[in-house]
């Protein structure tokens, strides 16, 4: 019985871990973090930025397919493996993919969204234009909002989400971070709260 319960266990943590390979691995790479300041600092907004955004979307979408691997390999072993680890398998896939289908039907989006870049592109069109908070605007993203490193007034009240920057508390914390988080900010607005 324990190493049926055991099996079950190993069987859902890695259902809930496959479909979030592409989007805690391929972000965490060196080469993929090589123009950005280290976690925590402010990012300063760039085409660079506004691609990490969408790199992070697409990432999420990729998981949302890889959902199919524990959900497949899940119902095999359910019909002629180990039972126990099969139904693990089906039973976070599965729970993964209703937790994603939430988004069709009005749930919360997911943690980079087409929308959020567009909103930084235009935060950084009206840097470059007359309409500029200040001579020198620098605008930066820090974790509550975007704001002008020159003269720090808010230009966006936007959360930043885990955009897979390597953490100072190491590559496993913040693995366990991402997983966990799903890359959605680990903090709350100031508007959520009231």
């Amino acid at each position: 019985m324990f190493s049926a319960i055991l099996y079950f266990i190993a069987g859902f943590l890695l259902g809930h871990l496959i479909p979030r390979v592409p989007f805690m691995v391929l972000s965490r790479t060196s080469g993929f973090n090589k123009r950005f300041p280290p976690h925590p600092e402010p990012i300063p907004l760039s085409p660079r930025l506004t691609q990490r955004v969408l790199h992070m979307q697409l990432f999420h979408k990729l998981g949302t397919w890889t959902t199919l691997l524990p959900l497949i390999f899940g119902y095999v072993s359910l019909l002629g493996g180990l039972s126990t680890f099969g139904y693990g398998l089906f039973l976070a896939g599965g729970w993964t993919l209703l937790s994603r289908a939430q988004v069709l039907l009005g749930g919360p989006p997911t943690a980079c969204t087409l929308e959020m870049a567009q909103r930084l592109q235009m935060v950084m069109n009206i840097a470059d234009s007359e309409d500029a908070c200040c001579p020198h605007p620098q605008p930066e993203w820090w974790v509550e909002s975007v704001r002008c490193a020159s003269c720090s007034k808010k230009l966006e009240t936007m959360l930043r989400p885990d955009l897979g920057r390597p953490r100072k508390d190491g590559f496993f914390r913040g693995w366990l971070r991402l997983w966990l988080s799903d890359g959605h900010p680990v903090v709350l607005s100031d508007d959520s709260q009231n």
